[in-house]
């Protein structure tokens, strides 16, 4: 089976080129460093002990910001190499002020690529962050003798079904595992089954929260945007979603005065495609990556990356996305960022992705559940108005993550320690 998985890698690289370039006109690669794809290498490696973390996209590299901010403080650590496959997650890092971190984009897979990247960096210990797992990376960095983790591991239905059909394969490469930490008791399970004995389940890595991310950096004059607003946010919005919360928005808008929604799309490269809706509509709206202020806006669209932190810091109800719509082939994003910053998080009935998250956070009243756009409406004219503790929320979620972290991190302290001697 590696055989094969290596000759469609090959083929694969053969196209990368030309992909990668289309991707660039599309902006959805970075214009000069999509070589690094390609397995080109332009950054130094400094001297001494480097950690490698691999992280796919926003979501998994904000998860280990927390750990790297921890890491960083050890001083025999003197470099952190942190790989992601978006563009997104690169301009992410790019707002964390980690010294210590250098970012480079995951090269493909192929046998030859993959050995040169480790003979380059030569990292003290590898992490794979959540279900990214590269099958000549991974062989190759056992052949190298160097400890190999997967962090805040998650194995969904789905992905063991895929995984299942080449058992003796699948087998394989999570045995090349040192330690497994996984999300919850699904992954373990699917994890055992796949034929992995060294599991710890601690929580999902996504509760701990960055003190790097708790102030809001909105600037001076962008607050004037929202000062004295009643404010709702619909978040990691989808195809359909922006259009049905800007309906709900204008019927808010005839009963509540005052109202502002803030919209971050899950993709910001369909901005165009939001602002031709809201026009549809009649509605001003203020753009986050402008200057110029428009006090009269009555949507705040957030076409920038890594800031949802700071727009869930000012308001204090969250519509999430990819729930309410049945089409989804992967339903539901996941709640904990704003769950963390103690908002209120309305979600569809479509939420499969996350169902162990929305249940934890449904004891503890932080999500509720809404079956439709009337519900939605209905809940959001109500509540609207109500003063939110939102800080009560907070230290929930907080006393949660800080034991997660924690644990996680002795973990990995003992593996670096063992290491080192």
């Amino acid at each position: 089976m590696l055989s094969i998985y290596r000759l469609l890698i090959n083929i694969i690289y053969l196209f990368a080129p030309l992909i990668l370039h289309l991707r660039v006109k599309k902006n959805k690669e970075h214009k000069i460093r999509f070589k690094e794809k390609l397995g080109y290498i332009e950054k130094k490696r400094n001297k001494g002990r480097l950690i490698w973390f691999h992280a796919s996209s926003v979501g998994e590299t904000l998860s280990i910001i927390p750990i790297l901010e921890k890491i960083e403080k050890i001083q025999n650590i003197k470099t952190i190499l942190v790989t992601t496959n978006t563009l997104s997650s690169s301009k992410v890092l790019l707002n964390k002020n980690l010294k210590k971190v250098i970012h480079q984009f995951l090269p493909i897979d192929t046998n030859h690529i993959s050995n040169n990247f480790l003979n380059y960096w030569n990292p003290t210990l590898a992490v794979f962050v959540e279900s990214e797992i590269w099958p000549n990376f991974i062989f190759n960095i056992k052949k190298k003798n160097i400890p190999l983790i997967l962090l805040n591991g998650r194995i969904t239905k789905k992905t063991f079904t895929n995984w299942i059909r080449f058992p003796n394969f699948a087998k394989k490469i999570f045995k090349k595992f040192d330690l497994c930490f996984v999300q919850n008791q699904e992954s373990k399970k699917f994890l055992t089954l796949l034929g992995k004995k060294n599991i710890k389940d601690f929580g999902n890595l996504k509760y701990s929260q960055s003190k790097l991310s708790k102030k809001s950096n909105l600037k001076t004059s962008l607050i004037k945007n929202f000062k004295n607003k009643k404010i709702w946010c619909a978040s990691n919005t989808h195809e359909g979603e922006e259009e049905i919360c800007i309906k709900i928005h204008l019927l808010l808008k005839e009963r509540i005065k005052n109202l502002i929604m803030i919209i971050i799309p899950r993709h910001i490269n369909r901005t165009n495609e939001i602002i031709e809706k809201i026009k549809k509509y009649n509605l001003q709206f203020q753009l986050r990556s402008k200057k110029i202020i428009n006090k009269k806006a009555d949507i705040f669209l957030v076409d920038t990356f890594g800031e949802t932190n700071v727009f869930y810091n000012i308001a204090p109800i969250i519509f999430m996305g990819k729930s309410l719509e049945h089409h989804y082939t992967k339903s539901g994003q996941n709640p904990i960022e704003p769950a963390r910053l103690g908002c209120k998080i309305l979600h569809g009935p479509n939420v499969e992705n996350f169902k162990d998250v929305y249940k934890f956070l449904q004891n503890l009243k932080i999500t509720k559940q809404i079956n439709g756009k009337d519900e939605l409406y209905s809940y959001l004219l109500q509540n609207i108005n109500s003063k939110m503790n939102k800080s009560h929320n907070q230290r929930k979620i907080e006393n949660k993550g800080q034991k997660i972290l924690n644990k996680t991190f002795g973990e990995l302290k003992k593996i670096l320690n063992k290491n080192d001697n």
